[in-house]
């Protein structure tokens, strides 16, 4: 209950007594019987309630992740960590154990739905009004994603994906039926001259080229976790971008990571259990937007690439951080996994897509911990790139003793 005293349901309520709307949420995870749910926490007249949940900043839009598939019941969680410990905006996570009208569902993550926040994805609000000058520049959030769920309304890119099939890029922020049509061309053109800019023979042109449309580091940052969570869906499903002003930046940045359950060798099909070789080679790989592959055909690109992992791997990836984080979840989650799993009595059974099936909780973690390490070294032996290390320059008035 947040002072390190078991809730139970008699208790009185310590946290947020009060009105919400909730409803399923996911796509193929509602197939389970272990749901997903996404809430509004809500005024007695229906309108938002901005309130701080688990030491959340305040808003009104929250999520109950339900990880089923992923019997380790921290894929995502551990995630998110690793892009706030880079720099970057995750949903925040807390777990917790559901009851909805006396039925024990339960462990879940609270946690925060992706949208447009000071908090969260922090860009300008663009209002429908906002057609000319530096204020159509931004706000927006778009994504390459699949239609079920939050899908919604897209445009074809000009450039087909790596298998040769058509990429359609997805509206996000604002909804699509609210946005003005030219600000659906604006951030459509915007990502044309971009991938434009990145398939022409000047794509490395520091003056024109596809580095004046990108946040750079963003890209580097999302490939890195991408591929050290051989994410299948990697690329292709939930990559988000968003695009503030001009005056703010106003550049495409990768993010914030999301979907990560049939990740870390959760999945026996498009190669994911395999601790080596890159995304793009399972035969998921084909879907992916060009942009990843095309981006490390600049040596300079790559090079940056290689010396982000070389530091990641000093610290927030360095192998004893991520088991760490991984060992205390588990003490954190000992006896409340032990009612999950009496409740969904699924380990030692095939709950799709599984690669391994662990007769324990203790051995689906060990697994889960493993294939990071493997993941690792392989990454080490094969990132490409050369991290150069300039030369300590030294003032000629400094006197050197």
């Amino acid at each position: 209950n947040g002072n390190g005293v078991m809730n139970n349901v008699t208790d009185p309520f310590n946290e947020y007594d009060g009105k919400i709307s909730i409803e399923y949420r996911g796509s193929s995870s509602q197939s389970f019987p272990k749901k997903p749910y996404a809430l509004e926490t809500q005024k007695a007249n229906g309108d938002n309630n901005n309130v701080s949940i688990l030491g959340m900043p305040s808003e009104n839009d929250w999520i109950l992740y339900a990880p089923y598939t992923d019997k380790s019941l921290m894929r995502n969680v551990l995630t998110f960590d690793i892009g706030r410990k880079m720099g970057w905006y995750s949903s925040r996570t807390q777990y917790c154990e559901l009851v909805i009208d006396g039925d024990y569902k339960g462990i879940y993550v609270f946690m925060e739905k992706l949208k447009k926040d000071k908090n969260r994805i922090d860009i300008a609000k663009l209002d429908t009004d906002d057609l000319a000058g530096d204020s159509l520049t931004g706000g927006y959030i778009i994504k390459v994603d699949k239609y079920t769920g939050t899908g919604g309304e897209d445009w074809l890119s000009d450039f087909d994906d790596i298998g040769g099939g058509d990429l359609y890029l997805q509206y996000h922020y604002p909804e699509a039926s609210t946005m003005h049509p030219i600000q659906k061309d604006y951030i459509h053109s915007f990502v044309d001259s971009f991938e434009y800019a990145l398939s022409s023979s000047y794509f490395a042109d520091t003056s024109i080229g596809y580095n004046n449309f990108i946040d750079v580091n963003s890209f580097i940052d999302f490939y890195i976790v991408n591929e050290l969570a051989k994410d299948i869906d990697a690329y292709r499903l939930s990559s988000y971008i968003y695009k503030d002003k001009d005056s703010k930046g106003g550049k495409l940045t990768m993010g914030p990571l999301w979907d990560f359950n049939l990740a870390y060798g959760n999945a026996d099909y498009c190669e994911g259990w395999l601790t080596s070789d890159w995304e793009v080679t399972t035969s998921c790989g084909s879907d992916n937007p060009f942009w990843f592959e095309r981006l490390l055909n600049d040596t300079t690109y790559q090079n940056s690439l290689k010396c982000r992992w070389e530091y990641l791997r000093e610290n927030t990836l360095h192998k004893d951080s991520l088991y760490m984080f991984i060992d205390n979840t588990v003490i954190y989650l000992n006896t409340a996994q032990q009612r999950n799993f009496q409740r969904w009595d699924i380990l030692g059974n095939y709950v799709w897509p599984n690669y391994y099936i662990g007769n324990s909780y203790v051995e689906e973690v060990q697994f889960f911990k493993t294939w990071i390490s493997a993941r690792l070294s392989w990454m080490d032996l094969n990132m490409p790139g050369n991290c150069i290390q300039l030369p300590l320059s030294v003032d000629n008035n400094t006197n050197l003793t």
